[in-house]
């Protein structure tokens, strides 16, 4: 590898965090949206090397070979959910966290959400073979959380050894410009909002160190897929007869957001968007998330399915719970800096409502508090003057 490379992988790739596990890792210190731009040419040269050392030796890996199907359940005709554990991502229980899916048309697949490990993508792979016949046409990333996408890579694997290499171009391709790289007829076009990539490339090698250090997987960073083809506000797609319609939201979960919409079941994929039972975890925008769910109340919905938590037939009450605890994290934390509290004396006190439902209060809601205060210290005076959103009428603090 020539030095120029070398630096590269020091600049881009930089000493991995060797605090334990986090499904939602820390940014690192250079701003993993708006990083410092090197020249793209040289950039890219770079990474197609660096992507490229593990292409043929992982175009056919044998966690692949013989997978178990995932459990999944047809929610609606054609459409299938895999529910995962209400726990952390960790190898406790494989990754296996994140609610997983695939739609199916009269022409082709299209899967949501991919799971924690290359394994539970395998795995869900074998899930949509042992459902349809149909080719898997469409792979849809719905955010750059490990616990949602790190199995994408058993779809590229499952295409020819030229589809690997496409994947690995196309990877380097969107780092840090995008220049399309048309994968083969035969792959899955792989899809995600128009940050995913970029958020997806400063995380990645935490997330590599995660799964050799905690799952001793030791993956090539051409494991990590990148999107062939990106959504800047909607886009709709066609598994024949069917019409998905995908659509990039503002800042909120995460700054790269996407749902998936079945018009012909009005079933929403709201991913992370929405969090049932366990505690709604804040990697993006607070207040961006009130207002994403305020629009999404609006949508003709039949059936919701969730990141995390049961798929819900009842819309947008669905929401309720989230929105109460989301709107009491905004309440509380700008009560704490109006009352001059520092930030260690806040994340101390301010506690979920007694007796609420959340699982994994422990794990994420101080995260949450630090995540608020951070956002709403330096927000103007109208702003923090301004109300707060109303309860749900269900409920006025935060439940399961």
């Amino acid at each position: 590898m020539t030095p120029r490379c070398d630096e590269f992988r020091r600049e881009r790739m930089p000493a991995l965090n060797p605090t334990p596990p986090m499904a939602y890792p820390p940014r690192p210190a250079v701003d993993a949206t708006h990083g410092p731009v090197h020249a793209a040419g040289a950039v890219r040269s770079c990474v197609v090397r660096v992507l490229a050392m593990g292409v043929a030796a992982f175009a056919s890996p044998a966690w692949a070979a013989a997978a178990e199907p995932l459990a999944v359940a047809e929610v609606r005709p054609g459409v299938f959910v895999h529910t995962g554990l209400l726990e952390d991502w960790g190898p406790s229980n494989g990754g296996d966290v994140a609610n997983l899916g695939f739609i199916v048309g009269s022409r082709c697949a299209a899967v949501v959400d991919t799971g924690g490990t290359p394994q539970l993508g395998a795995r869900l792979r074998a899930a949509v073979e042992r459902a349809t016949p149909l080719p898997i046409c469409y792979v849809i990333n719905t955010h750059a959380h490990p616990d949602h996408m790190l199995g994408s890579t058993a779809f590229v694997a499952a295409a020819p050894a030229s589809a690997s290499a496409a994947a690995a171009a196309n990877a380097a391709a969107t780092v840090p410009a995008a220049v399309p790289v048309p994968l083969p007829a035969t792959a899955p076009k792989f899809v995600a909002s128009a940050s995913y990539a970029r958020t997806l490339a400063a995380r990645a090698p935490y997330y590599l160190n995660a799964l050799q250090r905690d799952f001793n997987l030791q993956l090539p960073a051409s494991a990590i897929v990148y999107p062939s083809s990106s959504v800047t506000g909607s886009l709709e797609i066609d598994l024949g007869d069917r019409v998905l319609t995908l659509r990039a939201w503002p800042t909120a979960h995460t700054d790269n957001d996407l749902t998936v919409f079945d018009h012909r079941t009005r079933t929403l994929f709201a991913s992370d968007l929405l969090f049932v039972r366990h505690v709604p975890v804040l990697d993006g925008s607070l207040r961006g998330w009130l207002a994403v769910m305020n629009e999404m109340k609006r949508l003709d919905v039949a059936t919701v399915v969730p990141g995390h938590g049961a798929v819900s037939h009842d819309w947008p009450a669905a929401l309720d719970a989230q929105a109460d605890y989301l709107g009491a994290l905004l309440r509380d934390t700008r009560a704490a800096i109006r009352s001059m509290q520092p930030i260690q004396e806040a994340v101390a006190r301010i506690a979920p409502s007694a007796g609420s439902a959340w699982v994994l209060t422990d794990r994420f809601h101080r995260r949450n508090l630090t995540a608020a205060y951070a956002e709403l210290e330096w927000e103007d005076d109208a702003a923090r003057s301004a109300p707060g959103p109303t309860p749900a009428a269900s409920a006025t603090r935060p439940g399961g």
